[in-house]
């Protein structure tokens, strides 16, 4: 289904391509003809031509951004050793939960995911979108889940058109161009909070 869908999406892309060059094409001829500048009316028509599909990829670019630089990132408040520390006889006594102790709070799109790692620590994931502009937001913590306190945090923003998956097709590529996985340095700063927590004890790897 994914290969019939990039097939399609391809086809369409060639298609309005080639529609495009005949619209410029026609419009520089018909000024040309008119006494009028070919490369004016020409680019003109161009313009028109790309913002009926692309109109939303520099405002989707722009605001993505933005989010990045004012909202993503990793923060850890607190190490596993100060908090050994503080709790020394309860490290201890932690013992994994088994895979598959999710809840999840949402729809597929917009959700909370709490996963027990122990008797202590929880892992919660969060989704949020579409946001405006085309945009997803992505944040995950390791939460104590007796006192409340996180340990640890990461945010961090997508954008793509849908993010649904529809009989084995992943909609996002009919404007692929807007896809963007990550901020910079977000696939590094998930793979840090995963790591830290898979490095709490009682935890399964």
């Amino acid at each position: 289904m994914g290969e019939i869908m990039g097939l399609v999406i391809f086809g369409a892309v060639t298609l309005y391509l080639i529609i495009s060059l005949t619209v410029v094409l026609f419009a520089a001829r018909t000024a040309k003809k008119s006494g009028k500048s070919p490369w004016r009316w020409g680019g003109v028509a161009a313009v028109v031509m790309y913002l009926l599909v692309f109109w939303d990829h520099m405002p989707t670019v722009l605001v993505h951004k933005y989010y990045c630089e004012k909202e993503s990132g990793f923060w850890a408040y607190k190490s596993i050793e100060k908090w050994t520390t503080e709790n020394p006889e309860v490290m201890k006594t932690l013992v994994p939960v088994k895979k598959g102790g999710v809840s999840r709070n949402g729809d597929m799109r917009n959700y909370v995911d709490t996963y027990s790692l122990n008797q202590r620590f929880n892992w919660v994931i969060k989704k949020n979108g579409p946001l405006f502009i085309n945009r997803w937001r992505h944040e995950q913590e390791v939460v104590d889940m007796k006192t409340g306190e996180v340990l640890t945090r990461y945010i961090d923003f997508s954008t793509g058109y849908g993010e649904l998956a529809v009989g084995g097709a992943d909609w996002r590529i009919v404007k692929f161009w807007l896809v963007n996985e990550h901020c910079i340095g977000g696939e590094r700063n998930e793979s840090i909070l995963r790591q830290f927590k898979n490095s709490l004890k009682g935890t399964e790897k």
